[in-house]
């Protein structure tokens, strides 16, 4: 049956001029099994990473009403890929996104519960680890951008999962490039998977 996935990716910020996250989002949505596997081919999107990014960018995809949404950003201080468990309805006024703006206040939804889950995120994690990556699960998707675009994407009723990956190493960045790629690829199967029942919620709100 044919699934619509949304592959989301972040372009460059202070302090990263080269975002690897965008670089392996394209690679894992233009993989040929997974176009073959879902139907059709995913829809890329690279956000820029400022919060008006979010109304402007991510909104409108989201409006299209994909089947499942996989996002990845990059966690400077990371040692492996995480799977980000759930996003928080909070924003740092400490630091500045790329184009020199901060949060305008610290909710990111005035009306919107303090915590939301991603219910799909544990099946997502067995399969980055059957894919022989040494991932693990995470509660902290920062107060960034990665953190605000999660949140917000939580919102809709489709599975959705984010993926923090550390720096690409020096040595060894095409190998590491392939491994995150595969595995990637079976994270949006595993997101992916059960999609047909749109009555049952996978993301959950939290008061």
């Amino acid at each position: 049956m044919t699934r619509t996935l949304l592959v989301t990716g972040f372009g460059p910020f202070p302090r990263v001029p080269v975002n690897p996250s965008a670089e392996l989002a394209a690679r894992i949505a233009g993989d040929p099994r997974l176009r073959r596997l879902l139907g059709k081919p995913p829809r890329l999107l690279i956000l820029r990473t400022a919060y008006e990014a979010i109304p402007a960018m991510l909104e409108p995809a989201l409006s299209q009403h994909p089947d499942a949404v996989l996002m990845i950003g990059v966690a400077g201080r990371a040692r492996r890929v995480r799977v980000e468990t759930r996003a928080l309805n909070r924003a740092s006024r400490l630091f500045p996104d790329a184009s020199g703006r901060v949060a305008g206040r610290l909710a990111l939804d005035r009306d919107g519960p303090a915590i939301r889950r991603s219910a799909p995120a544990a099946r997502v994690l067995v399969a980055l680890r059957r894919r022989g990556l040494a991932a693990k699960s995470s509660r902290d998707a920062g107060r960034y951008l990665c953190n605000a675009s999660y949140f917000r994407a939580l919102a809709e009723s489709c599975p959705v999962v984010f993926l923090h990956i550390p720096p690409l190493p020096r040595v060894g960045r095409r190998t590491t490039l392939d491994l995150w790629t595969q595995a990637g690829v079976e994270a949006a199967l595993a997101l992916c998977h059960g999609t047909g029942t749109s009555s049952v919620r996978r993301s959950t709100d939290s008061r």
